[in-house]
């Protein structure tokens, strides 16, 4: 993987899946603030740790003594994952994992990881955030293709209205279609193999479940 390739440990929900450390070989590790105990359980050493460490624990503190730390303090205009970013971008990234972006105990953080994901994407970067079950892809203008297994769910939320919207090789295939912001039409869908996905306009994440091969 190209040393441009960043995993942001951030302090969501991670598990180790096939999926997960295929994903991160060969990448930079930067942690913010408590996403350090994934580092413990990906078997990483991070080059950098930031954040006003109020999530830290002294014994994460002590395992990890050696690595670089930026502490900022907490009234800051910038949630730690957001700083972890930048310092990613400031060390030429142009490829972001954002690990524990999903899911855990605070949904605005989850809410703004998907947002902010969306904003990265239209600057240009290749974004992916996981819990290692589940996996989320901004969809901007252009084509994406996910690669998901046959049985795969997947929604696709809209963070605005959608036009042009393309959703191929899935259950429910969607042409040319245009979805009216805060429309459920596009949640719950199923991979028929790898989905392509083409929109001409608006903003949208795409949230893949390729665990649960239920298949509803």
């Amino acid at each position: 993987m190209s040393q441009s390739t960043f995993t942001i440990l951030l302090g969501g929900e991670l598990h180790m899946t096939e999926r997960l450390r295929a994903a991160v070989s060969g990448s930079r590790f930067i942690a913010a603030d408590g996403g350090m105990r994934h580092a413990l359980a990906l078997d990483v050493r991070p080059e950098l740790w930031v954040g006003d460490f109020d999530s830290t624990p002294d014994d994460l503190t002590a395992a990890f003594s050696d690595i670089p730390r930026k502490p900022y303090p907490a009234a800051k205009a910038a949630t730690d994952g957001e700083i972890a970013v930048s310092e990613a971008i400031a060390r030429g990234a142009t490829r972001l994992i954002l690990a524990g972006a999903l899911a855990g105990d605070r949904s605005d953080h989850a809410l703004q990881h998907l947002i902010y994901a969306v904003s990265l994407a239209e600057a240009g970067l290749d974004v992916l955030l996981t819990s290692g079950t589940e996996e989320a892809v901004p969809l901007i203008a252009g084509s994406i293709t996910l690669d998901l297994p046959k049985n795969g769910l997947f929604s696709v939320p809209a963070f605005s209205e959608l036009n042009g919207l393309f959703i191929e090789n899935a259950r429910y295939p969607l042409s040319d279609f245009h979805l009216p912001f805060g429309s459920s039409r596009t949640i719950s869908n199923v991979a028929e193999g790898p989905v392509r996905f083409s929109l001409e306009s608006g903003r949208a994440i795409v949230l893949a479940r390729p665990y649960d091969l239920s298949g509803v």
